[in-house]
């Protein structure tokens, strides 16, 4: 992709998303994840109606009347995007593939967390940590996180869960807002899952596409596997084939639920066919 045409597709996303952060999730965004607590902002004269509590009587003995500290919400936050780049987001059947449905995801999460001035820091992962980018605030930060995400180009395939949330918590030492944007096509990781959300507010949001929920019969079929780079002639004809597949891809849903629910971390499933606004929407309003 040459810089021009890269330049085109950010500008784009950013159009879409940002739209979609300043006039839908702005406000569900900062009544669903709260600052870190009250902190102290000013003193000034007692008036009728204040709380009693807050009277400063250092400051009202100095001056002979009544005055208060003033409080307000320490807003301040860090999001974290974790953001799956193996070889099975290059999927999909729906005029799009899960890597560019997971990057305008991303993008409108982050803006939303730039209207609120918050720190956004992204993670790029496969079957190893392919990048990361400290969390900064500002709008030409979010640019360059969707700049990586349109144009990186991984150097492992496969995926592992379990080693980008042991990442997550050498590198993140404070609490952050983590998204953690995947398929989850992946075993193994729930132990870390529930580390991690020790310290974390994290959500999985788990991407998907209809077709790859069960194999159609179209007989003899040879399959190209993203993440090992082998090819598999699979005979689609026979319901036992079928139905294990079935079973095995409910097994990593299931999976991913459960852990989720024993860290006790939030998730949702995004199909590509699916509106991921409605999505997010009503997950931060059952939140909030």
């Amino acid at each position: 992709m040459d810089t021009k045409e890269l330049l085109k597709k950010v500008r784009k996303i950013e159009i879409k998303t940002r739209r979609l952060s300043d006039h839908v999730f702005g406000g569900e965004y900062h009544s669903t994840f709260k600052g870190r607590g009250m902190t102290f902002s000013e003193v000034r004269q007692y008036q009728f109606g204040d709380d009693v509590r807050n009277i400063d009587w250092n400051v009202t003995a100095r001056y002979n009347e009544p005055f208060i500290k003033v409080f307000e919400e320490e807003r301040e936050l860090t999001m974290l995007l974790m953001v799956d780049v193996s070889g099975s987001e290059n999927f999909g059947t729906h005029g799009q593939f899960k890597n560019e449905y997971i990057t305008e995801i991303a993008a409108t999460l982050a803006f939303s967390a730039t209207q609120n001035n918050d720190k956004i820091g992204l993670i790029l992962f496969s079957g190893e940590i392919e990048l990361y980018i400290p969390p900064k605030k500002g709008r030409s930060h979010v640019l360059r996180i969707i700049r990586e995400l349109l144009e990186f180009k991984p150097q492992n395939k496969q995926t592992n869960i379990a080693e980008a949330l042991k990442f997550l918590s050498n590198v993140m030492k404070k609490k952050a807002i983590v998204f953690m944007l995947s398929d989850f096509i992946d075993e193994n990781y729930q132990h870390n899952l529930k580390i991690a959300s020790g310290k974390h507010d994290i959500t999985g949001i788990r991407i998907f596409d209809k077709n790859e929920i069960e194999i159609p019969n179209l007989g003899a079929v040879q399959m190209f596997d993203q993440e090992t780079g082998r090819s598999y002639l699979i005979n689609t004809a026979s319901r036992n084939t079928r139905n294990n597949y079935a079973k095995n891809y409910q097994k990593q849903v299931e999976y991913f639920k459960d852990s989720c629910k024993k860290a006790g971390a939030g998730y949702l499933d995004c199909g590509l066919d699916e509106s991921y606004v409605k999505k997010l929407l009503g997950y931060f309003k059952q939140r909030a």
